[in-house]
């Protein structure tokens, strides 16, 4: 039986019975070691960074093909992965008392949380503020090159003294703010202390 019969009896495409695939070609070779170059002296560079720096000195690759032969390269920019909200075993974590309640005025619920600032060639600091969650203002905020409470303890103060007190603080689970001095100062004013479930 000849090959066309058999492919017919079996609903194949003769294409796909005599196809061999062939090894893919690699693009753009020429860049590699321009990409590399780049990666080394500058690894907090990724894609669209790197296809800046190419426009100057030959070509442009577009950044999707920037992004591929990076990836061919297994070459990745070197970037933060930091996690702002570890939670303390021993501190006391409390309900969240936002679920379905209506902000109406300021002063009702305040929110915080914490972030990270990368620095040119410098490390990092890290970024607390306090949000008056109606008007979505600022209160305080302070920066810190450490991740422990006394900037967060700060910035809830300063807000405190110029703002008045609010009825209740919302804040993530977080150690900065389950720690034992920052519940106080919530606590020595009589606010209610309210925190987010894991992974809101």
């Amino acid at each position: 039986m000849s090959i066309r019969m058999q492919c017919s009896l079996l609903s194949i495409p003769r294409s796909g019975v005599y196809y061999r695939a062939r090894p893919r070609r690699k693009l753009h070779e020429q860049y590699y070691e321009a990409i590399r170059q780049i990666s080394e002296t500058k690894p907090l560079y990724g894609y669209r960074k790197v296809a800046l720096e190419l426009k100057g000195r030959m070509p442009a690759l577009t950044e999707k093909q920037v992004r591929r032969i990076m990836q061919n390269l297994h070459i990745k920019a070197f970037h933060a992965k930091r996690n702002t909200s570890v939670k303390h075993p021993m501190n006391p974590v409390y309900p969240y008392l936002l679920n379905d309640k209506e902000i109406r005025y300021p002063n009702q619920v305040w929110s915080t949380d914490r972030t990270y600032i990368k620095l040119p060639d410098a490390g990092y600091v890290y970024l607390t503020a306090i949000l008056d969650v109606y008007s979505r203002k600022v209160l305080s905020w302070r920066v810190s090159n450490s991740m422990d409470s006394r900037f967060c303890e700060d910035a809830l103060q300063e807000a405190i003294a110029c703002y008045g007190a609010p009825a209740i603080f919302n804040t993530d689970q977080g150690s900065q703010f389950t720690s034992n001095t920052f519940t106080q100062i919530l606590q020595n004013h009589h606010i209610s202390i309210s925190m987010d479930g894991r992974g809101r």
